[in-house]
């Protein structure tokens, strides 16, 4: 499956102290957005989402635990934590 970016030029605008974008309507209609965004800061940017559960995707959580580096080692002997083996059980 490929993706597509597509980049826009948008400007800073003043908005009482702080600065501001200007996301063109058509866009807020094809992704939906209508009162709220949340933004991200992303390793390669920032990101404007809309709001959701809060729950990462599958492809959000893999990332995250790649991330973390965490050692997986021992996994294997808690699988079996519990677990009588029979003689015939080839584990």
């Amino acid at each position: 499956m490929e993706h597509h970016t597509r980049m826009h030029a948008i400007k800073l605008v003043p908005i009482g102290n702080s600065k501001g974008v200007r996301i063109p309507s058509r866009l807020l209609k094809k992704y939906g957005f209508l009162n709220a965004l949340v933004l991200e800061e992303t390793e390669k940017g920032l990101l404007l989402r809309e709001p959701g559960d809060g729950k990462l995707t599958w492809e959000e959580t893999f990332q995250t635990m790649a991330e973390e580096k965490e050692c997986w080692d021992d996994f294997e002997a808690t699988l079996l934590d519990g677990v009588e083996q029979d003689d015939d059980d080839n584990f």
